[in-house]
């Protein structure tokens, strides 16, 4: 089922693995834009591009519209409108400060994107007792310039898997297997470094979602280093996305091997592991 709206669009597919953009989209609404005082650049290079073709890996998935400088899905509801320039980096996004009204606008975006989610994760839920999601983010690791050596590998990992607020005991074979499987895929003649909560453990939307569906999510919260990317001029580097992509895929059939095994889940059910689809835009 497809359905799309200018917050979000989706595709509800079959099977226990969901996949969410929440940092995908750019747009910021009309009303907003008189108040906006940040470059296309500066918001595009704080966003996560790309990601949704990333999401596409699975039958079920969600990507929003909005940039997150205009409502942050993966930010508390009280912190998800940046109004200081603290909230963003430093950033100082708006020229005056925002209507209340214009803020009471955002927040009830932020609130139809999640009553959206949980209507589509209730229905995963009761049709296969357990699932996991992907909630799919990129990471700059060039901030300190377009010709300046890239941060410190060692504290930055081509991809970052944040399983902060998981139920560890619970979920851990599907971390295991999925960082396993990542691992062992062959990106350009090496492997990928694939590491656990060292740069980021995974944030609002992976806690709202483990807080709601206590015994049967495991949201793996996917930091993809921008190394798809220049993050400076936005061009990706299309070869390397769809490396990226085909390694996300390639761990799909392990998580469906020990998703059936994990306290809540059933076994059988329809499992779909869907093909390529369109190139990257």
């Amino acid at each position: 089922m497809h359905q799309e709206d200018d917050l979000l669009v989706e595709e509800i597919g079959e099977g226990p693995l969901v996949a969410t953009a929440i940092h995908a989209g750019h747009a910021v609404r009309r009303e907003l834009l008189p108040f906006l005082a940040l470059d296309e650049a500066t918001r595009a290079r704080e966003e996560d591009p790309y990601t949704d073709y990333l999401v596409k890996v699975v039958p079920s998935w969600i990507v929003a519209r909005r940039s997150r400088f205009e409502v942050d899905l993966n930010r508390p509801r009280e912190e998800a409108v940046y109004t200081r320039p603290e909230m963003a980096w430093g950033l100082h996004l708006w020229k005056r400060p925002l209507p209340e009204m214009e803020i009471q606008r955002s927040l009830e975006e932020y609130d139809r994107f999640y009553a959206e989610l949980e209507r589509v994760l209730r229905r995963i839920e009761r049709h296969h007792g357990c699932f996991v999601v992907f909630d799919i983010h990129s990471y700059n690791h060039r901030r300190r310039g377009p010709h300046a050596p890239p941060d410190d590998p060692r504290l930055h990992p081509d991809v970052n898997v944040g399983t902060g607020s998981m139920d560890r005991a619970r979920c851990g074979p599907v971390v295991e297997r999925f960082l396993r499987d990542l691992r062992a895929w062959n990106y350009f003649g090496r492997r990928l470094d694939v590491r656990e909560n060292v740069k980021f453990r995974g944030r609002q939307l992976a806690r709202w979602i483990h807080r709601r569906f206590p015994h049967t999510a495991c949201v793996l919260a996917v930091e993809f280093k921008k190394i798809f990317m220049d993050e400076w001029t936005g061009v990706a580097d299309v070869e390397q996305l769809e490396a990226l992509r085909a390694a996300l895929e390639s761990t799909l059939p392990g998580l469906l091997e020990v998703l059936p095994g994990l306290p809540g889940c059933r076994r059988g059910g329809r499992h779909h592991v869907p093909g390529n689809p369109e190139t990257p835009r």
